[in-house]
């Protein structure tokens, strides 16, 4: 599999391998923060992380927290899981059900609950030994937007605009003909970036070559791009299965406050 789409081509700057954490009581895989790439390189992007969870270990676990000043996406790989934010009317629950390649965007804005009683659909329903992978990843918000309204943006997979680039597939979750959009013009997908984007890849499956330079990425690892436009992923084993993010800096420093973004 190769991609490139033009002679300025960005380097692979960076390759890190993602941090093993515990969230609710779960083992996580966190890209970002990353202590080698600051958040001025890639700002407007602030977490990432990567899960596999069985839903039967979130049985009688509060799983439900507030967010503030930030775009929280979730894109589940396999399974299906159900949740809860609070975006209905005067902040009522909402809940949804996301079945895989699915993606919920919930712009937190001014202040939203989120991630009520992960699961609890699915283990009313005896399903409780189903297996979720997916990935979270927050993208801030402008100091000017963080006081918006919460709202709640769900696709189905069936939602999500696919095409090919030669032999690869490329499921475009934000920019390009998806109906999600951020607060800043930004990509999650496999494509040229605009020279103003900054931003990364995350690895997924299998192994390829990135940037110009080729650098070596595996899973659960961070590439993160240099300046240019065409950033290039080469000689790429097969099933390989990568994220690309990137987006127009705010050029903000934000303020962070645990679950908050301001």
């Amino acid at each position: 599999m190769k991609t490139q789409v033009d002679t300025k081509a960005r380097d692979a700057v960076l390759v890190e391998d993602a941090s093993e954490i515990r969230v609710m009581g779960q083992p996580i895989l966190e890209a970002l923060p990353a202590r080698a790439a600051p958040y001025e390189q890639v700002d407007p992007f602030i977490l990432l992380h990567e899960g596999r969870m069985r839903l039967s270990a979130l049985a009688g676990v509060d799983t439900k927290h507030p967010h503030r000043g930030f775009d929280n996406l979730w894109y589940v790989l396999e399974g299906s899981v159900s949740t809860g934010h609070s975006t209905g009317p005067d902040g009522a629950m909402e809940r949804a059900r996301l079945s895989e390649g699915a993606l919920l965007a919930l712009r937190t804005g001014r202040g939203a609950w989120h991630a009520e009683a992960i699961g609890a659909d699915e283990l009313e329903e005896g399903q409780a030994d189903t297996e979720v992978r997916s990935v979270l990843f927050w993208v801030n918000l402008a100091r000017k937007d963080k006081q918006m309204d919460p709202s709640a943006q769900v696709l189905q997979a069936e939602e999500i605009p696919v095409r090919q680039e030669g032999d690869a597939t490329v499921r475009v979750l934000v920019g390009e003909g998806s109906p999600v959009r951020l607060g800043t013009p930004a990509l999650v997908l496999t494509t040229s970036v605009p020279p103003a984007f900054q931003g990364f890849a995350y690895v997924l499956e299998g192994e390829a070559a990135f940037g110009a330079n080729q650098r070596r990425a595996k899973p659960a690892q961070l590439v993160l791009l240099g300046r240019g436009e065409a950033f290039t992923v080469a000689d790429a084993s097969p099933g390989t299965r990568y994220l690309l993010m990137a987006g127009k800096p705010y050029g903000e420093a934000p303020l962070f406050n645990g679950p908050f973004v301001d």
